[in-house]
């Protein structure tokens, strides 16, 4: 298909829209509001508004309060898009069906509009800390895009809250839901939609990464990655933002590896790279102009000792910034979470136990001023008419005008009860306020919204400049594919500073299984095993892979006779190590990964259901410990208990007990081996779930050991592997899927 370039207006996030990829649906052209608010960071992505008439102070018992709405209560920040209200809830909190939801409401009103509801599986975030990600408009098509706690990506219909498309970024990427529960956002870039977190992936993505993956934004295809460091200390919520450096479009974010970076957005290409901290950096960047400003509160990577720093960078920098080469940097103030704000000249930014503190950036950082807020800081302020506005996270609020020595204090509040660990927005003359006790809206009833023109953003060189191709692209980049499925495959140039070219014919070449023809067409064929395949293209001199895993139908089976962890499976070629043992080859979860003796693997699609899994499984001793071990099925988990001496059938870790959970005691002893079976059965509205334990070697009990029903069920899932090698190693062998219920022909 021959690819279209065009070019498109400005976008509310201030950037130049240029390409277009293939297969790409161009929405209808639509009149983009500068009053809507459609990223958390507001339209050009700094905390700042352009808005007049509003509000000085208001109340909760009535001043200036058009409502307050206790069903949108969050810890999310809201975005407003075409006369609607976005965020991420809790749904059903404290009830055996709790889950998240994405909610839309009208902005004027607070009348709930749509609910997008889904369960948290095989996750250990808790309850409390859902939503801390925030949702993405998309000002040209009016969807929505959200990355739950669980990892789950969705792209809905802002209309009506259907689901268009979505990945399992767990099962599919190996991404991690931690007890932390950091999420990221999705950020969006022309047909992009670019997303991010730690994962631990198959192949040369096995070692865990603070990785990113852009999706086409329309058909969920995946176009490009990129990994960070490797083994980082921690996840991230740094939200990417979006510049124009060297006239070329950039990415800039802080990466749990600790280090600042700024990408092309269409290729992912790195432009320059800035190491900062010995752990993750999770302040949002800000960029005005060239210059980026941001910061942490971890120890100093240059300096022992030193915990904290806020540094202002040159964009128009190149390969590493060595320590020293920044702008400046004013060691030891500890920013770790609140994004800052540029207004007049002067940095406004706050510290992770509320200390406002006001910045020169054109006297190398020097603080002008200082301002008592609280005493944690979680959300980030915005700007707007003149006025500072900042909920601290015990409930404290603040109206502040930005003054010579710092700030004056022109309105304060406490809600009390009630956390405040969002960020407030401002959209269409109000103000919206997100607490853990609900929404607020505040404005001047009278006042009619007006806003100066948001200022023109810097343009990037144009393409014409440069037709000389020096990136390629081939798309998608990665695939999942199953038995006698095509896959067709695009060559895309691009020139050195990111700026789309055209799609081209090129020579393809295939490593692994499958066929490929002139055109890019893959071809799995009649799959029987488990494989991998790399694609590689040619033209004009640039090169590009891909990669395609191939999972053939149930039945699968793996006795680890080839001495290879299978190379399909996601989350275990890094945790887990072939092993003779007796003669007898096996797969073991060994105890020395760092933060990966806990872990779980996936095996192929998330669209399978009504299955089962078996494996003969066997935990050792240390210390008198013994591990956890089990299996992955729709999305959960049975595991044998080494320190309970129980087995567990559960969905949402960290909410086991009270969303759902089934614990019975079972003996089982180390180093001695069982088969564990588990089985998944979908009945209308439910699921039953049942399990079975044996020593490996006796008859197969005919009852189960375990049975539960999960009355708000996950419907499909990857099957896979648990493990906790913390205490002591994990063996594996002889593990099989086969549907529960064969088809008549097969059964003959």
């Amino acid at each position: 298909m021959k690819n279209v370039f065009r070019f498109s207006a400005l976008t509310a996030f201030g950037l130049i829209l240029a390409g277009s990829f293939v297969n790409s649906a161009r929405a209808a052209d639509v009149a983009i509001d500068p009053l809507d608010w459609p990223h958390w960071r507001g339209p050009e992505m700094n905390g700042i508004s352009r808005e007049k008439g509003l509000v000085s102070s208001w109340d909760p018992s009535g001043e200036n309060l058009l409502w307050k709405k206790e069903k949108l209560a969050t810890r999310s920040t809201p975005i407003v898009l075409r006369g609607k209200l976005y965020t991420i809830c809790r749904d059903k909190p404290e009830t055996t069906q709790e889950g998240e939801k994405i909610v839309c409401a009208d902005a004027v009103t607070g009348e709930i509009l749509w609910e997008n509801t889904n369960n948290i599986f095989l996750s250990d975030a808790p309850a409390e800390r859902v939503g801390w990600a925030s949702v993405t408009g998309d000002p040209k098509t009016g969807h929505i895009y959200a990355q739950g706690i669980c990892g789950l990506l969705q792209c809905i219909d802002g209309e009506t809250g259907k689901q268009l498309w979505n990945h399992s970024l767990s099962e599919e990427y190996g991404i991690l839901s931690t007890y932390g529960g950091r999420t990221n956002l999705p950020t969006l870039f022309e047909d992009l939609v670019i997303i991010s977190g730690v994962m631990t992936g198959w192949g040369d993505q096995a070692i865990p990464a603070h990785r990113f993956v852009a999706f086409h934004k329309q058909n969920g295809q995946a176009v490009w990655t990129l990994s960070t460091r490797l083994r980082p200390e921690d996840t991230t919520y740094s939200t990417p933002v979006l510049g124009v450096f060297n006239g070329q479009a950039a990415m800039v974010f802080g990466a749990g590896d600790g280090s600042v970076y700024a990408v092309q957005p269409r290729t992912g290409k790195v432009l320059w790279k800035y190491d900062a901290s010995i752990r993750g950096i999770n302040q949002t960047p800000l960029i005005d102009g060239q210059t980026v400003y941001c910061s942490h509160s971890e120890e100093m990577i240059h300096e022992n000792n030193t915990v904290g720093a806020f540094f202002a960078l040159d964009g128009n920098s190149k390969g590493d910034i060595p320590a020293g080469k920044e702008i400046w940097n004013v060691k030891g103030l500890a920013v770790g979470r609140s994004a800052p704000l540029l207004i007049n000249d002067r940095l406004y930014t706050i510290g992770d136990s509320a200390d406002m503190v006001v910045l020169d950036p054109k006297n190398k950082g020097e603080k002008v001023g200082k301002q008592k807020l609280g005493t944690i800081m979680m959300g980030s302020s915005v700007y707007g008419d003149g006025k500072i506005y900042v909920g601290e996270a015990t409930g404290r609020w603040w109206i502040l005008e930005p003054s010579e020595k710092g700030v004056k204090v022109l309105h304060k509040l406490r809600l009390e009860g009630e956390e405040i660990l969002g960020s407030p927005i401002i959209s269409h003359g109000r103000v919206y306020i997100p607490t853990i006790g609900g929404m607020y809206c505040v404005a001047n009833k009278d006042s009619k919204p007006s806003a100066d023109p948001i200022p023109p953003a810097l343009p990037e060189t144009a393409r014409d400049a440069d037709m000389k191709p020096a990136q390629a692209q081939l798309v998608p980049v990665e695939s999942l594919l199953s038995s006698n499925k095509k896959q067709q495959f695009h060559f895309q140039l691009y020139n050195a500073a990111g700026r789309f070219l055209k799609t081209v014919p090129a020579k393809f070449t295939l490593e692994g299984a499958g066929t490929m023809d002139e055109s890019g067409a893959f071809l799995t064929g009649k799959a029987t095993a488990h494989t991998v395949a790399i694609v590689k293209a040619e033209a004009e001199g640039l090169t590009a892979t891909a990669r395609i895993r191939i999972v053939p139908p149930l039945p699968w089976s793996f006795d680890f006779n080839d001495k290879l962890v299978p190379p399909t499976w996601i989350g275990a070629a890094y945790r887990h190590q072939p092993r003779d043992v007796e003669k007898e080859s096996l797969l073991v979860k060994i105890t020395t990964i760092p933060k990966g003796t806990r872990s779980q693997s996936w095996m192929g699609q998330t669209t399978l259901h009504d299955y089962t899994v078996q494996a003969d499984v066997m935990g050792d001793i240390k210390n008198e410990k013994m591990p956890d071990v089990g299996l992955i099925n729709q999305r959960y988990t049975m595991a044998l208990q080494g320190s309970g001496q129980s087995i567990q059938v559960r969905s949402w870790t960290a909410r086991a007990e009270l969303r759902f959970a089934h614990t019975v005691p079972f003996a089982w002893k180390p180093q001695t081996w069982y088969t564990i079976k588990f089985q998944s059965v979908n009945e209308g509205t439910k699921v039953n779930l049942k399990g079975k334990v044996w020593v490996r070697g006796e008859p197969e009990p005919e009852a189960w050991t375990i049975e539960a029903t999960d009355e708000t069920p996950n419907k499909t899932g990857s099957p896979g592997l648990f493990g906790n090698a913390s205490d002591a190693e994990v063996f594996i062998d002889n593990v099989k899927v086969t549907e529960n219920h064969p088809p008549a022909a097969a059964a003959q």
